[in-house]
């Protein structure tokens, strides 16, 4: 069998790329080397979405969920825990080889977000004995929360967006190293209006307990003191790789990721690219940004594929 296109990854924008792909009748494949989500469900599945188009406010798991839903129902084939391993020139194909076989197509959609990711830990003494013993880098789900005292570490609007869902049935703190957040206008707004107790300017010096986590030591401009705390939520970015995209010859910038042009091409032939995995003058990483380019990617790649008259 040979697919219209492939699309790796299945993320926000893997799964809109498979949504536009169907539109198009395209007989549409997307590899997934871990479980469909991509960080909405890998980092942050409770944490609300309030930016996204027709949503007031959406839970991150379930943003992905009707992704996978719609996508699934208009017919594209969806495999989890598949890596791509290669991507060769076929006879006028595409030969996608990945840990459990070997696919030809017209055309790929690389879509991997920021590849293989781990959240970053902050390396502090106590840190990795306590993990998941009270140290965590995913906020747990709003009822395990109630009666424990979470303190956030971030400045983002994940690490803002987290400290607000636990202040909505807990006690909150949130601290972090820089005197200012990191982090959009309303969350920053909404953080300040909310009953969360913040600590800026603090690093933290370590975290504390035997059998479960105890307190965090702070150190707050060479003002050092404990916190006690039941749960512990680092949120300071993630490490990623991408060392996958070198073997399959597509032409990366200085940063490791996705040359593309305007309509989302890459160097070679019947290979696009979207999402947080491409690069270019003014990108923006948002999940409706990766939405857009798949769209984008999508139309480039049934002109490809089908050279339909208008094209």
């Amino acid at each position: 069998m040979r697919y219209d296109v492939i699309i790796i990854g299945a993320g926000p924008g893997g799964l809109t790329a498979g949504i536009y792909a169907r539109s198009k009748m395209m007989n549409t494949l997307i590899l997934e080397a871990g479980c469909v989500g991509g960080q909405l469900t890998s980092l942050y599945p409770e944490k609300g979405i309030h930016n996204y188009p027709g949503f007031e406010t959406v839970q991150a798991r379930k943003l992905s969920d009707r992704l996978y839903a719609q996508a699934e129902s208009l017919g594209c084939d969806i495999r989890e825990n598949e890596k791509v391993i290669a991507i060769d020139d076929g006879n006028e194909e595409l030969v996608v080889t990945t840990s459990k076989g070997t696919y030809h197509t017209m055309s790929v959609i690389v879509a991997i977000g920021m590849g293989s990711f781990h959240p970053k830990t902050m390396d502090c003494p106590g840190e990795k004995e306590l993990k998941d013993k009270g140290v965590t880098y995913i906020l747990p789900v709003k009822e395990e929360l109630v009666g424990q005292k979470v303190v956030m570490f971030g400045g983002g609007n994940s690490a803002i967006e987290m400290a607000l869902i636990a202040d909505s049935v807990t006690d909150t703190t949130i601290v972090h190293r820089r005197t200012e957040f990191r982090a959009d206008e309303a969350n920053v707004k909404d953080l300040n209006n909310s009953n969360i107790k913040k600590v800026m300017s603090a690093n933290v010096v370590s975290f504390n307990g035997d059998d479960s986590l105890r307190s965090i030591t702070l150190d707050q401009e060479g003002k050092v003191f404990d916190v006690f705390a039941d749960l512990a939520v680092i949120n300071i970015g993630i490490n990623s790789d991408l060392t996958d995209l070198k073997n399959w010859g597509i032409d990366l910038t200085p940063e490791g990721l996705v040359k593309v042009d305007f309509d989302m091409t890459t160097n070679r032939h019947g290979i696009f690219a979207c999402g947080d995995v491409v690069d270019y003058p003014g990108k923006y990483k948002q999940i409706i940004t990766a939405c857009g380019e798949a769209a984008t990617a999508v139309i480039s790649s049934y002109k490809f594929v089908k050279k339909p008259y208008w094209a």
